[in-house]
Order: C-alpha cells, then sequence, then structure tokens
C-alpha cells in the first residue's frame, strides 16, 4: 500500500471537499500520521471515510470529522485543551500539535493505557491521559478548548463554566438519528454564542447526561 498517496487522496478527496480549508491543518495531516493511531488489523483503511473500530467497542472518527473539528476549534499556541474520550489518542496528538497542553480523559482504562504508550512513542509529551468519567465535566480547571468525541442527549452546562474567556467547546449534541456538531464560544462572563456545523450519529459518551423522561 502506498501510504503516502492513500493520505493525499484522503485530504485531497475528502477532507479539502468539506470546507477544510486551512492549509495548516491541512499540511498537519502529513504530519501526524493517523496510520500509526489505528490498530494494526485496519491500518490498511487508516485513510478511509469510515468510522474505524477500536477496542471495547469504541471507534475513531472519520478523517474529515477530525479535520472539521480541529478547524473550527482554531486552537491556538499557548493554549490549554480538555478532551472527553481518548480513544486511540490520534485527535489528541492533532490537539496537541496546536496546543500549549492537552489533558484527555478515557473512561477505558485499557484504552487510556495504550494511547498513552502511542502519544509518547510518537513524541507527544505535551498530553497528560487521564482514566475517569468525564462525560459530564472534568476536575475544575478551565479550558481554552475542550472537546468531546462522544456525543451526548444534553449538552452540561459544567463544560460551558470550564471555558475560558474566548474559550471553544466542541460537541456532537441530541440523540440518533438527530444530531448536531456544534461549537459553544464565550463571547462574555455567561453569553455564549453557539454554532452548529453539521449533522452526523456518534455513539454516546459513556453515562452521557440524557433528558429526563416522563412517565404516564
Amino acid at each position: 500500500m502506498d501510504l503516502e498517496q492513500a493520505r493525499f487522496n484522503m485530504v485531497e478527496q475528502q477532507i479539502r471537499p468539506w470546507d477544510v480549508l486551512d492549509q495548516d491543518i491541512l499540511d498537519l495531516l502529513f504530519v501526524v500520521r493517523r496510520e500509526n493511531f489505528v490498530p494494526p488489523m485496519y491500518r490498511a483503511l487508516a485513510f478511509a471515510d469510515l468510522e474505524l473500530p477500536l477496542p471495547g467497542g469504541e471507534r475513531m472518527w472519520m478523517p474529515k470529522v477530525e479535520a472539521r473539528v480541529l478547524q473550527a476549534l482554531n486552537v491556538q499556541s499557548g493554549e490549554a485543551a480538555l478532551e472527553i474520550g481518548t480513544g486511540s489518542g490520534y485527535f489528541s496528538a492533532l490537539l496537541a500539535s496546536r496546543a500549549a497542553h492537552v489533558t484527555t480523559v478515557e473512561i477505558d482504562p485499557a484504552l487510556s493505557a495504550a494511547a498513552a504508550s502511542r502519544l509518547t512513542q510518537y513524541g507527544f509529551a505535551n498530553v497528560r491521559c487521564e482514566v475517569g468519567d468525564g462525560a459530564r465535566g472534568w476536575g475544575n480547571e478551565a479550558y481554552d478548548v475542550i472537546v468531546l468525541t462522544g456525543s451526548t442527549p444534553l449538552l452540561p452546562e459544567r463544560f460551558v463554566a470550564q471555558l475560558k474567556p474566548n474559550g471553544r467547546l466542541f460537541a456532537i449534541v441530541g440523540e440518533a438519528p438527530a444530531m448536531t456538531a456544534r461549537v459553544v464560544a464565550w463571547t462574555a462572563p455567561g453569553a455564549r454564542v453557539t454554532t452548529d456545523l453539521f449533522e452526523t450519529t456518534v455513539a454516546p459518551l459513556k453515562n452521557a447526561a440524557t433528558p429526563s423522561r416522563f412517565t404516564f
């Protein structure tokens, strides 16, 4: 398999047509090698336009989603990022290539350990891997960027409260078959702007917040 040709095709045929036009991000996809974070049995599909299975029933985002979200968040050097749902560690690596520091939280200890090993192996020293349930917030720190890699039927206010001034939060909100990928941006104390990016369907975070159900 010609990995470099496959990577080029991924960028030109999947990602650029999906309105990812930030050249820095397109260039980054050639630097952070996706195939290094894909389970070995799926290496030949590392650049395919589909979600790839991970151990424990989790899945990697499609490449075009990873790139589109990274572009929408506009991560800057010097910023601190929080990721909920480490998965393979690939999106953690993309964030770490832009931000000063990334805290990534994974509820599955085995997934977290494997991702931490990959991130260390490939030189991403500015990522801290934590094991725990971050579906409704994590710790007491504030962040410039927060990303939820699994969907959430309801977006907990705690995440918005953890944004620094001018911070951005990405989440896929709703329940199948109607989920919306959106960015929530801090604009002033107690104020925010929400931008819907696209519709998709992604498995929910474990223990994600859900609406109250009425029974009669």
